[in-house]
């Protein structure tokens, strides 16, 4: 029994002789620690370092990331061999003498179920993290596949210590029992291997990384299942969050481009429980990262920027149902609700409520007393006393309302920093419809959305989506709104890559009917001035544009048609002038439609001719003209049928310079 065996041996020995005998067969085989535990913790450490080399004598979370720092070529092959012969020692050959990644799989599945069969061969959990170190890719994938049966059955069965994690050190030196040590000393084991795992993420081997995620992503699951943390009440919901920041925070890497890694990572996006502490674990991640950092890398803004554009959630308001760690399912009598207490001077509470109680009508629990229920003060039905409650329902995470929160507070995080322009152009892209419908209060984005206007460019033009969404749906004021978008037309706007992202909005923001004619007939103007140095792929977008203006303000007709118009010696519009409403362009005309008429292509000229004739009453969708491009003109141009050739010449040429009579026969020569 345990209670034979001296002082914290890991095994389960049925006599003294018998552990003596083991021990003695460990001094005289160090190498072989994993068949032949210590006698007792701390000489069991001894142990097992003096059959390691120097370069991996070292255990624990700490001491990874140390070893990480001063790695170098010739340490990484001695380890892999070191760890390879410590298997082979340990099974008599068994990785050595099973030529392959076969051999090694069945060497680390003997070790894995020596440990989960007998805890005497406890030691052998070393023998399985060292092959974790090694440098080939298929010892390294087997060893993984190796360590998550392994902390998943003991997970599952219970063997790691449950609670705060004293030392190590400390508790082999006490005289607490067997049991309690040798779960202390597992589970600093499970530590030391999640860490090599996090460590994995940054292997140059996409099938390690995704290995390692997914080996992490199950330890999350089976620690919220099983929890090391002891819950405060029954059925209370723990989460591994230090766990899941961790994995987090390597998919968020500074040095490297983990877009792969994070698309795996999307289908774990569709629960709950782990969308909402990825936004919090995000949130808290580009804090750390710029936090006193005069320049973060843009290889971590791009990582950033492709985790939380990755989350999304629901268009519909629901109650999160979806979780990926199970729910443990109280008992008949109790059931954990979170109260949450609206009124100044009251208490923020979560209790257990009988579910007898959960339909009653709400009591109120404030700084002075309870207020009651039909039957009394302080009563429910049946005359009981109950806790009161300001509102009833789910826990935080349970609640739709919170996890609103939580994707605000991440994006509001993210987008408080300097980021490069790149970034910004992305956030913008998906602002409008991936980003404001989801935010508790949308109009916290003003200060972001006001920023980019004034940057000019690309950038202002995909910021002026967001800010119409503000002030349309949100009920924003932002005077100059229309003044922004009409000093972002230049002639540049026609060769820009958003080109027919901002026709499309414009189009959008000039569809009101109420903007005054003054307004319309400054955009209208400006774009026919810019016209005229367009190109034709491009004018077949704004000319239609200009009609459609027209039609819907038929104030500005006065830009085509003036009768008893003054005679002008000269265009009172002034291009150069920010302010549309100094411009003077209502008292100017659209003479740039009539230069366009003439233009060398006739699908220009044609369009350009649409202002002869009186303008019909439904617009013309501008559409389908957004994407055009000069390549599809002129294939448009190769594919339509003219009339049979016309002869040219009564005599075909004869020679690239003609006959011998001609003028350029006469004066040149081919050599």
């Amino acid at each position: 029994s345990e209670s034979s065996c001296c002082g914290g041996c890991f095994c389960s020995c049925r006599s003294r002789a018998r552990h003596r005998s083991r021990s003695s067969s460990a001094r005289a085989r160090p190498s072989a620690s994993a068949s032949a535990p210590a006698a007792s913790g701390p000489a069991y450490r001894a142990t097992w370092k003096s059959a390691m080399p120097p370069a991996a004598r070292q255990s624990g979370p700490a001491r990874h990331d140390d070893e990480g720092a001063g790695r170098d070529v010739i340490r990484r092959r001695r380890r892999s061999r070191w760890a390879a012969g410590l298997v082979s020692a340990a099974w008599g050959g068994g990785m050595e003498g099973e030529a392959g990644p076969g051999g090694a799989r069945r060497a680390l599945g003997r070790l894995v179920e020596a440990v989960l069969a007998d805890r005497g061969k406890a030691n052998a959990v070393f023998d399985i993290l060292a092959v974790l170190q090694s440098e080939d890719q298929e010892e390294v994938h087997e060893a993984v596949r190796a360590c998550s049966r392994l902390f998943g059955a003991l997970l599952a069965r219970g063997e790691l210590f449950v609670g705060q994690l004293p030392s190590e050190e400390m508790v082999m030196a006490g005289s607490r029992g067997a049991t309690r040590k040798y779960k202390v000393w597992m589970r600093h084991r499970y530590h030391s291997c999640c860490n090599r795992l996090g460590e994995l993420l940054a292997r140059s081997s996409f099938r390690i990384k995704e290995l390692a995620l997914s080996t992490l992503m199950k330890f999350v699951q089976l620690e919220g299942e099983h929890p090391l943390e002891k819950p405060k009440w029954e059925g209370n919901y723990l989460f591994p969050y230090q766990l899941f920041k961790s994995v987090v925070g390597g998919l968020l890497s500074p040095e490297e481009d983990r877009s792969l890694l994070l698309c795996q990572f999307r289908e774990y996006l569709e629960h709950d429980d782990i969308r909402y502490h990825t936004m919090q674990a995000a949130a808290d991640a580009v804090a750390r990262a710029a936090d006193g950092r005069p320049e973060v890398p843009l290889a971590f803004w791009n990582n950033t920027f492709m985790l939380l554009s990755s989350v999304s959630l629901p268009r519909q308001e629901s109650v999160p149902s979806n979780f990926y760690v199970k729910h443990v399912e109280l008992s008949d009598k109790w059931k954990v609700v979170h109260l949450r207490v609206r009124r100044p001077g009251w208490v923020v509470v979560s209790l257990g409520i009988p579910r007898s109680w959960a339909s009653a009508p709400f009591l109120a629990l404030s700084a002075t007393g309870v207020t009651g229920g039909p039957e009394g003060p302080g009563t429910v039905p049946g005359g009981q006393r109950r806790p009161a409650q300001a509102s009833l329902g789910l826990s935080v995470i349970a609640r739709a309302a919170e996890h609103r929160k939580a994707f605000q507070q991440m994006w509001l995080g993210f987008l408080k920093h300097q980021l490069p322009l790149r970034i910004c152009k992305k956030v913008l892209v998906i602002m409008h419809d991936s980003i404001l419908p989801h935010l508790a209060q949308p109009s916290l984005m003003i200060d972001f959305l006001a920023r980019a206007c004034d940057v000019g460019g690309a950038i202002s033009l995909l910021a002026l989506n967001g800010l119409f969404i503000l002030i349309h749906k949100h009920n924003l004021e932002y005077p100059d709104f229309y003044r922004k978008l009409y000093g972002l037309l230049d002639p540049s706007v026609f060769h820009v890559k958003y080109r027919a992202r901002f026709f499309h909005l414009a189009d959008l923001f000039l569809s009101s009917s109420h903007l005054p004619a003054y307004l319309v007939a400054a955009f209208t103007k400006r774009l026919a001035r810019l016209a005229l140095t367009a190109p034709p792929e491009a004018l077949l977008t704004v000319l239609p544009f200009i009609c459609n203006l027209l039609r819907r303000h038929p104030a500005c007709r006065v830009l085509v048609h003036r009768p008893r118009g003054p005679e002008l010696d000269a265009d009172p519009y002034d291009p150069r002038e920010e302010d549309p409403a100094r411009s003077r362009a209502l008292e100017s005309s659209l003479w740039e439609l009539q230069a366009l008429q003439q233009h060398y292509h006739p699908e220009v000229s044609k369009a350009a001719s649409a202002i002869n004739q009186a303008l019909s009453e439904a617009e013309v969708s501008i559409a389908p003209l957004l994407e055009l491009t000069a390549f599809q003109i002129f294939e448009q141009d190769l594919q339509k049928k003219g009339p049979e050739p016309v002869p040219l010449e009564f005599i075909p040429a004869q020679g690239l310079l003609g006959r011998r009579d001609d003028l350029c026969a006469q004066h040149f020569t081919l050599s």
